[in-house]
């Protein structure tokens, strides 16, 4: 479903993303992890057609994010690392606002908003504006938009960041839910937020691939403390 190869991106004398290759299969969920200016943010807008890359090739669903941008925009729901809201308005009108920009049919939008926040948990606050909204269900809203119309492929930045535990809990569980039905890249800086939801984890350091494996075979050999921080991670994964 995505498929990336060789993928650089330079800022002038800086190397922002240095020749990552990778893919994700259909249904999967893969957790990004990596510390602030890993490089993961980078990665995600050249996915969503945000940003050019300097090399290399992405693909989604088969087509090249370069030479197809609007085919791969229909494809991709985004939820950057702050969610694109506009605080005056209700959580319905947005949610409809931003289905009419996604061009579903106006007979369809209300059962599609319906649909996407009773996904997300947001169904009782439809009519509430968003400025009065607490960080937990400003989230919320940010995925339900990114579900709307039920792309095929998710690429969700920092989802949880900022919420409390409980929140962090809900989130987690909600993205968990999305294997299978939708193609999910899900970036983080926190190693337990993948261990609960992603099957297949790759990790960035400076622009690089540091590791990228089965959750399983990284999670045997990583703790899974809520403090652990992605420096230590890097220590024990490269001390041999």
């Amino acid at each position: 479903m995505i498929e990336v190869q060789h993928l650089t991106k330079r800022y002038r004398d800086r190397m922002a993303i240095d020749d990552l290759t990778f893919s994700v299969e259909e249904g999967e969920i893969l957790g990004f992890l990596g510390p602030n200016g890993a490089g993961k943010s980078t990665t995600m807008k050249i996915l969503t057609g945000f940003l050019p890359a300097s090399e290399g090739v992405a693909r989604v669903g088969g087509f090249d994010v370069h030479r197809y941008p609007l085919e791969v925009k229909r494809r991709i729901g985004y939820l950057p690392e702050t969610p694109p809201l506009y605080p005056e308005m209700t959580v319905e009108s947005y949610l409809r606002f931003v289905a009419s920009l996604k061009r579903l049919p106006s007979r369809e939008q209300k059962t599609e908003v319906e649909r996407v926040a009773a996904l997300t948990g947001v169904t009782h606050v439809l009519g509430r504006v968003l400025a009065n909204l607490s960080k937990g269900y400003k989230q919320r809203t940010g995925i339900a938009q990114a579900l709307l119309g039920s792309p095929p492929v998710l690429i969700l930045d920092e989802p949880t960041e900022g919420l409390d535990p409980a929140q962090r809990a809900e989130v987690r569980a909600l993205i968990k839910s999305l294997a299978g039905k939708h193609t999910v890249i899900l970036s983080t800086h926190i190693l337990p937020e993948v261990t609960m939801t992603c099957e297949k984890v790759l990790i960035l350091n400076q622009g690089r691939i540091a590791a990228y494996d089965d959750l399983r075979k990284l999670a045997g050999t990583q703790g899974t403390a809520e403090s652990a921080s992605l420096e230590e991670v890097f220590i024990k994964l490269t001390a041999a």
